[in-house]
C-alpha cells in the first residue's frame, strides 16, 4: 500500500509481530519485572497495549458502520476489566485484543483510506492515516518498554521511527502540543536532527517541524533516539554512545523538555 495510512497499518502489523515473538519468551518473572516506562512493569504496559486497542477497536468499528459508537462509561469499563486482570493474563490477552485491531485495519480498502474518518478524544473526527498514526505511536513506544525491560540498549524498529517522525511533524504534531514542557528547556531553542530534514522546535509549544527557522542547536545521534527523546525514553541509561547535542541547550534541558507518558 502507498497511502499514508496503508504504511502505517503495515508497520503495526509488523510492530505486532515483533511483540508477539517478544513476549511470547517471557519468564513470569520478566512479566512482573520492570520495563522501560517508569514505574510500569512488563505486564502493566501489555495490559494498556491491550486495553487500547479494544478501545480504539471500538472507535474504529463505529466509524465504519459496524457498531453503535461507544457511550461515556465504555473507556473506563475497558480499563477496569483490563486492570483486574493478572499479570500473566494480561501478558497473554493483549496479543488477541491488538491482532483484533490490526486485523480491522488492514480490511480496510485502500480506496477508502483517504476519505475514512474516526471519532477520537479530539473535538473532530480524524482521517484513517491519523487514527492508525495513533496507535502506532502507542504501541511503538511502549512495545520499546517491553524490549527495555529486557535490554537497555533497545531501539526503535523501522518502519515505525521513520512514519513516526513523518506522523509528529505533520498531523499528529498536536501530541507534542500536550506531551512536551517546552519551559523546562529554559529558552526557546531550534535543535536541528542532523542528517535529517527535522528539527526540534521549543517555542510557546513543543513540536517537530520540516520548515523551522536556523537552527540554535544540534542534536547528533539516530533518529530512532531524536523520537525516545521526544516520547521521554532517552534516560541516560537507554541513550546510545555518541549521542549528544550541541548549542544553546543540552541533552538533559531536552530531556526535561520531554518527560513522556
Amino acid at each position: 500500500m502507498t497511502t499514508t495510512a496503508g504504511r502505517t497499518i503495515a508497520a503495526l502489523r509488523s510492530e505486532h509481530d515483533a511483540l508477539v515473538a517478544t513476549t511470547e519468551a517471557l519468564t513470569p518473572e520478566q512479566i512482573t519485572g520492570p520495563s522501560g516506562a517508569t514505574e510500569w512493569t512488563v505486564a502493566d504496559v501489555l495490559s494498556h497495549l491491550g486495553s487500547g486497542a479494544e478501545i480504539q477497536l471500538a472507535g474504529l468499528r463505529a466509524a465504519l458502520g459496524e457498531a453503535e459508537t461507544p457511550g461515556p462509561d465504555f473507556n473506563q469499563s475497558v480499563w477496569d476489566r483490563w486492570n483486574a486482570l493478572s499479570p500473566q493474563e494480561q501478558a497473554t490477552g493483549w496479543q488477541e485484543s491488538n491482532a483484533a485491531l490490526v486485523a480491522a485495519f488492514e480490511a480496510i480498502p485502500e480506496s477508502r483510506h483517504d476519505e475514512l474518518k474516526v471519532t477520537t478524544f479530539l473535538p473532530e473526527p480524524v482521517p484513517l492515516a491519523s487514527f492508525a498514526g495513533l496507535r502506532l505511536s502507542e504501541v511503538a513506544p511502549h512495545g520499546w518498554d517491553v524490549r527495555a525491560g529486557l535490554d537497555p540498549a533497545a531501539a526503535l524498529a523501522e518502519p515505525a521511527t521513520t512514519l513516526l517522525a513523518e506522523h509528529l511533524s505533520g498531523g499528529l504534531g498536536f501530541l507534542l502540543g500536550f506531551i512536551g514542557k517546552p519551559a523546562e528547556a529554559g529558552e526557546p531553542a531550534v535543535v536541528a536532527v542532523a542528517g535529517t530534514p527535522y528539527s526540534i522546535v521549543l517555542a510557546d509549544r513543543a513540536a517537530l517541524a520540516t520548515d523551522a527557522p536556523a537552527p540554535t542547536a544540534t542534536f547528533t545521534g539516530p533518529l530512532e533516539s531524536a523520537l525516545r527523546l521526544l516520547y521521554g525514553r532517552l534516560a541516560a541509561r537507554y541513550t546510545p554512545a555518541g549521542v549528544e547535542v550541541t548549542g544553546n541547550v543540552t541533552l538533559d534541558q531536552l530531556r526535561a523538555a520531554f518527560p513522556g507518558f
